[in-house]
């Protein structure tokens, strides 16, 4: 029997979505969720080869897309086809579709990375990731700095390994503050900025009903 229809999805029409009018149109157009992390959920294209980042509030991913675009056919960095802060303060970010690597690729790249040699395509990454962590680092609240997680190494179908996801924004200290503290994050951030804080994909999935109470509570002081 044949599949439905999956029309084709014109990202440029994206700009001035929210999160939620994103989401709404990749499931439409026959995307389905593949994955979630703290911060946003994955959404994969019909025929697998490109995935979404939809994220309701995001502070730092911007960071990771500049690097992709400044270091733009890195072997080591994905290809980008789409990337527009939404409506609200989320983001959407459409690139090629990537599979785990395993833990002995993960650790080879690591061992790379620390090693720094001269003429590695890690090296370069390593070097500009350095440079825009250290400027973030000036001006993006609540900065979290460069995430060596392991699991940040991913690869190609063709097996090729690739580096994702570099840099974090220290949602722990953000989410706290926006309960006991919630003036420091509305001076962090413009309210144009946070209107979906409370919808970010580790809220969704791990809070409790107070703790999700308590978040919104002290996002509508501020709203």
């Amino acid at each position: 029997m044949a599949g439905a229809y999956a029309p084709r999805v014109d990202f440029e029409g994206f700009e001035g979505l929210d999160h939620r009018e994103a989401a709404g149109r990749l499931l439409a157009a026959g995307w389905n969720v593949c994955g979630a992390g703290d911060w946003a959920y994955v959404w994969r294209s019909p025929d697998g080869r490109l995935v979404a980042r939809v994220c309701a509030f995001e502070p730092g991913y911007g960071v990771f897309t500049e690097l992709c675009g400044l270091l733009a056919g890195h072997p080591m960095l994905p290809r980008i086809d789409f990337d527009a802060e939404l409506a609200g303060g989320g983001r959407i970010t459409v690139m090629e579709a990537l599979r785990p690597a395993s833990a002995e690729e993960r650790d080879s790249v690591m061992e790379r990375w620390d090693a720094a040699e001269p003429g590695d395509p890690v090296a370069a990454v390593r070097a500009e990731a350095e440079r825009l962590d250290a400027a973030a680092a000036r001006v993006v609240p609540f900065w979290g700095g460069l995430d060596r997680n392991p699991g940040n190494v991913m690869k190609r179908a063709d097996g090729s390994l690739v580096l994702v996801d570099l840099f974090y924004a220290n949602g722990i200290e953000i989410y706290r503050a926006l309960v006991e503290e919630p003036a420091v994050v509305a001076a962090a951030f413009p309210a144009d900025q946070r209107e979906f804080m409370c919808d970010i994909a580790v809220v969704a999935r791990e809070s409790t009903p107070e703790e999700i109470a308590a978040l919104r509570a002290g996002a509508a002081s501020i709203s």
